[in-house]
């Protein structure tokens, strides 16, 4: 593993690629601490920056067979985690406004077509980033959340364990409360 060290980024991944876990620890390493640094000036908030540099590594680890053709590793990361964070900017910025609209609704009271309105896009973004989920894990979410199926029940009906069952729900809400925000997330397990 020493011999990484030296290795150049190209060659890293290349190695990632052909799923070597020695070059991605590698990368990981070499690239982690000025991502967050870079991901924290742009959002502020020191666990939310780790988070987003953890799910730009997660992303790059899924998806490393169909990485495209990368000249700069380093340019490549970075506008990954630009990504990361202007959905992060968007998904805050749609979490203040639901946050007001609350805060509105209870200054005025009861509006029920604008409860109903405001439930439909809320389901609507629910559903967008349930969505962008890794498939599996989308499959072993929808299964508890929508089928109300127990961790046992999912295990059986997609022959793994349920420590893995765990392990998705586990994942998928993690996923969902960095990118719906912790407000829209109580609405989900109301919606559910």
């Amino acid at each position: 593993m020493g011999v990484l060290i030296h290795a150049n980024d190209s060659a890293l991944i290349v190695m990632l690629q052909a799923g070597d876990k020695a070059a991605f620890t590698e990368l990981y390493n070499r690239y982690k601490k000025p991502l967050i640094i870079h991901a924290y000036k742009k959002i502020g908030e020191p666990e939310d920056a780790k988070e987003i540099v953890q799910e730009v590594f997660s992303t790059l680890w899924s998806q490393r067979e169909q990485l495209p053709s990368i000249q700069q590793v380093s340019a490549y990361l970075y506008a990954m985690v630009r990504n990361k964070v202007l959905n992060y900017i968007e998904h805050k910025q749609v979490e203040a406004r639901y946050a007001l609209n609350f805060q509105n609704f209870m200054d005025e009271g009861l509006n029920t077509s604008d409860i109903r309105l405001r439930e439909k896009e809320l389901q609507q973004l629910i559903d967008k980033e349930i969505a962008a989920l890794p498939p599996k894990m989308r499959e072993v979410f929808v299964l508890s959340r929508k089928e109300h199926l127990s961790h046992k029940e999912i295990a059986e009906r997609l022959n793994i364990s349920e420590f893995t069952v765990k392990n998705h729900i586990k994942g998928a809400l993690k996923i969902l409360r960095l990118k719906i925000g912790l407000c829209t997330l109580i609405a989900l397990h109301y919606f559910f």
